[in-house]
């Protein structure tokens, strides 16, 4: 994706655009942000009861109910503005978002009066990288603002959550401050070094190190366990006895799984290695959800269970293509991706496959994962898996670019060349080296962190964060 060079805003300008989804709704948010907040938002709001400086009285946040008078519209239109005064907003600015109806024709008009009023169109994320700039989120949590918008499931969502949270940063700003420590005492001791004075002794520098390495380690570790990316994809198929999964996973892998009318055949988990959309897929058929009879048949769904939770994609089988929300209620403890397969369908008196693979894409069912399509399949029929391939190639691809992926690959560069760096200052400072090529290194280290959270920065890598994100946000 090529980036459009441009210069830095204005963060004195106050900015407006509308942050609630595009179309027709009950409800529509316009966003103002800016040092002349008040005086923009006072071109068109009416409060009910009318405050003096509402921003001065707003102290933190304040709700106060009005009526918008848009040019060209006769009637006053009823709305709420939300009040949030600086330093206690999302940009640190004093912020407004005015919330009316949502025809999307009022607020147009909207807008277009704010923008007479003095406001300018704001950019794609310039409110979260006022907030950035204003030191409300660090980069990794800005970059999880627009994953948290484009997540699709409920796995992306909570990789998003989590790093919004400062759950990757917030320990990397901790070390950072470390190893800064930790630098200025090695620079002491350079600069005294004619003195009998010892800052820092070399069993505390290499502690501190080794306390580094393994933090960054686990860091690491944990940007690996966010995405499928360098490790085949999981995908577990689950359901009750007899539902077709064992047929469907010889099908898929061309295995000799064994298969039986009886239930409970699979007592143990099999997994096979195939190629979907280019991208390692380990398929894992479990053993039919049931109540164990014995220690073995206990063991079988021990062991299917834990499969099952360290799915990417789960294929919940039903030959009845009833799926029952007991059974969603427990995919939903399980986590992972979830594609409802109706299996057999060769021998239900329905309409052929190829119709109710059309039909299915819009058929949808309440249950605690939400609406899910419901996938025909039949292992006997010609093109009988032709829907569950085309469904598997889909959310395969969505795992393998999840939404958090751009801010993955930058932190895991940092973070490896920051351990490289650690890892070079460690063993200059158990070789003994000269304390000028610790303190060099220590630099580096620093560095890379500092790129990683925002605090060492360029206007070009604003400009390729913050492009990515929507007008609004």
């Amino acid at each position: 994706m090529a980036f459009e060079k441009v210069t830095a805003p204005h963060l004195e300008d106050t900015i407006v655009a509308v942050s609630s989804a595009p179309g027709p709704a009950r409800r529509a948010i316009v966003r103002v942000s800016g040092p002349h907040s008040q005086r923009v938002v006072e071109a068109v709001f009416t409060a009910n009861e009318e405050p003096l400086g509402w921003l001065r009285a707003a102290r933190r946040r304040r709700l106060i109910r009005g009526r918008l008078r848009l040019s060209g519209v006769h009637a006053l239109v009823p709305a709420m503005l939300y009040v949030f005064a600086q330093p206690h907003s999302y940009t640190g600015q004093d912020v407004a978002e005015i919330h009316t109806l949502g025809s999307p024709p009022l607020v147009e008009r909207l807008v277009a009066d704010l923008l007479t009023a003095g406001a300018r169109p704001a950019r794609a994320g310039e409110f979260t990288l006022r907030a950035f700039l204003a030191g409300k989120k660090n980069l990794p949590q800005a970059e999880a603002v627009q994953a948290v918008i484009e997540a699709e499931t409920e796995a992306d969502l909570q990789a998003a959550l989590t790093q919004l949270a400062g759950g990757l940063s917030r320990p990397l700003e901790t070390l950072r401050d470390d190893l800064l420590n930790l630098l200025a005492d090695i620079e002491a001791a350079l600069d005294f070094v004619d003195e009998d004075i010892t800052f820092v002794g070399k069993s505390d520098i290499l502690q501190r190190l080794q306390t580094g390495l393994e933090l960054l380690q686990g860091v690491q570790q944990q940007l690996d366990t966010r995405t499928v990316s360098g490790r085949p994809v999981r995908v577990a198929l689950v359901g009750l006895p007899n539902a077709g999964k064992s047929s469907l996973f010889n099908a898929l892998a061309g295995a000799t799984a064994l298969v039986s009318p009886l239930p409970g055949t699979t007592r143990d988990y099999l997994t096979k290695s195939l190629t979907i959309a280019g991208v390692p897929v380990e398929l894992i058929d479990t053993a039919g959800w049931q109540d164990a009879n014995d220690t073995i048949e206990e063991q079988a769904q021990q062991l299917g269970r834990e499969q099952a939770h360290h799915a990417d994609i789960l294929l919940w089988c039903d030959e009845h293509g009833q799926f029952p929300s007991t059974a969603a209620a427990r995919l939903q403890r399980l986590g992972g991706h979830v594609l409802k397969v109706r299996t057999k369908m060769d021998l239900a008196n329905e309409e052929p496959i190829s119709a109710a693979a059309r039909s299915s894409t819009s058929a949808a069912t309440a249950h605690p994962l939400g609406p899910l399509p419901v996938i025909p399949c039949s292992t006997q029929l010609p093109d009988g898996l032709e829907a569950v391939r085309a469904a598997l190639h889909e959310a395969i691809i969505t795992l393998t670019r999840p939404p958090l992926a751009p801010s993955q690959s930058r932190c895991r560069h940092h973070v490896q060349a920051c351990l490289a760096r650690l890892q070079e200052a460690a063993d200059l400072a158990a070789s003994d080296q000269p304390p000028e090529l610790l303190a060099f290194a220590l630099r580096q280290a620093i560095e890379q962190l500092g790129e990683m959270t925002g605090a060492i920065y360029t206007n070009d890598l604003l400009d390729r964060i913050f492009s990515r994100f929507c007008i609004g946000k």
